[in-house]
């Protein structure tokens, strides 16, 4: 595997640079929660429609969808708390990956700079 010359300029290779940018949080988190609200919507319709006798009980979601219910107002209700927990989850789920982004960044650039002090020294 060949290695790529630093750039004069240091800034990043375009691939590294692609790698190491931080997600959106914020449109992270609208995606989750589109994706798990019309989850939520689509399988409650679905029991609601078709009845399916071996169907997962979709009931549990009382417990955390306050209001919820199998039915077409019961899916609205669960739409929209799916969606809070969806966003909720996606914006700290790009929060996280972001963090340890940065401080993988900061931890291998001050390993790099200390292999540098020691290089040096060692010439001196």
């Amino acid at each position: 595997m060949a290695t790529q010359p630093a750039l004069p300029d240091d800034s990043l290779p375009t691939e590294l640079a692609l790698i190491c940018a931080p997600v959106h949080k914020l449109a992270l988190g609208v995606a989750v929660g589109v994706i798990a609200g019309g989850l939520v919507f689509l399988l409650t319709i679905f029991q609601v429609i078709a009845r399916p006798p071996d169907a997962p009980n979709l009931l549990l979601l009382r417990e955390y969808f306050y209001g919820y219910d199998v039915s077409v107002k019961g899916a609205f209700v669960g739409a929209f708390w799916a969606s809070m927990a969806g966003f909720v989850a996606g914006w700290f789920l790009a929060f996280v990956r972001n963090l340890y982004v940065a401080l993988r960044l900061r931890f291998s650039s001050a390993r790099a700079d200390l292999a540098n002090v020691n290089d040096f020294l060692d010439h001196i």
